[in-house]
């Protein structure tokens, strides 16, 4: 089987249900985002030190979180009502809540905070950011979805906590590096 199709050459691209799109849909850009922000955490696990613990068990979510985000893809792939979606996991409530055990215990290892944090410190806690702010990015596209199509609560709910979590592992990133959180310095006036 060959790689290439050629039935995309024409600007449109096919879901999951079988149903052909233009590209530039609004369902193409969120779970187009949404492989975006995947490849970013590929780029973070590789920045991970096994040999460390919280950096084994920062990868050890990552690799939860990508096969999410492949859940993801699906789900946005597969409008609701199609023949196909009792093939798919849409995120439901056990994913949110998963979401938010992976925050508070990332986070708890945290230093309080006492200014704004701006990206930067370890390249780990770097890319992380970078994941922070493309995962945003996935959220406003799922939201721009949302106005035309229905996409399921939890997903939007989960989408919102990944962007908390990846803020909560930067810091920790940093932390556990020995970096302090990098503080915005504002302009006097």
């Amino acid at each position: 089987m060959r790689l290439y199709t050629r039935t995309g050459d024409d600007g449109t691209t096919g879901l999951f249900s079988g149903a052909r799109v233009s590209k530039d849909h609004p369902r193409i850009e969120a779970y187009g985002t949404v492989d975006e922000l995947n490849a970013v955490l590929g780029l973070v696990g590789c920045a991970c030190d096994r040999s460390h613990p919280f950096e084994r068990r920062l990868h050890e979510i990552i690799d939860v979180m990508q096969s999410r985000l492949f859940d993801i893809g699906a789900d946005l792939a597969t409008p609701e009502g199609a023949k196909q979606q009792a093939r798919i996991h849409r995120i439901d409530d056990q994913d949110v809540a998963e979401s938010e055990g992976w925050i508070d215990e990332v986070d708890g290892g945290n230093p309080p905070i006492s200014a704004f944090v701006m990206p930067g410190g370890s390249e780990l806690a770097a890319r992380l950011h970078l994941a922070r702010t493309v995962c945003r990015r996935a959220e406003r596209a799922i939201i721009s979805l949302s106005a035309i199509e229905p996409v399921g609560d939890p997903l939007l709910r989960y989408m919102n906590r990944l962007s908390d979590l990846f803020f909560a592992m930067a810091r920790r990133a940093n932390h556990e590096r020995g970096h302090a959180d990098v503080a915005w310095k504002p302009r006097a006036h």
